[in-house]
């Protein structure tokens, strides 16, 4: 299987940009650190701060799966409940 892109799109409650970011941070290192992950990019929006965005590689579907279910990636869900106004993730394969 080809390798799998990750477009990842969370948006932060205006009052929680700073607590959002912070547990976004943590998850950087550790995932860069898992089997299968290529790039693992974090970016924030220059004009809507709250607006964060994931740019992933992943060697396959099947890793990536791995790592949605990984501790580091629970711990960030129970942190930020209720500090995310929306989250979209998008599965996609690169063409050219």
């Amino acid at each position: 299987m080809s390798k799998l892109t990750i477009v990842a799109n969370i948006t932060a409650k205006s009052d929680q940009i700073d607590l959002v970011k912070a547990e976004l941070e943590k998850l950087i290192d550790v995932t860069r650190a898992e089997a299968g992950c290529i790039h693992y990019d974090l970016h924030q929006d220059n004009e809507k701060p709250a607006h964060f965005l994931f740019f992933e590689n992943w060697e396959s579907r099947e890793l990536w799966q791995v790592h949605m279910g990984n501790q580091p990636l629970q711990d960030f869900i129970a942190a930020t409940e209720g500090a995310l106004e929306g989250l979209t993730v998008n599965e996609m394969t690169q063409i050219g």
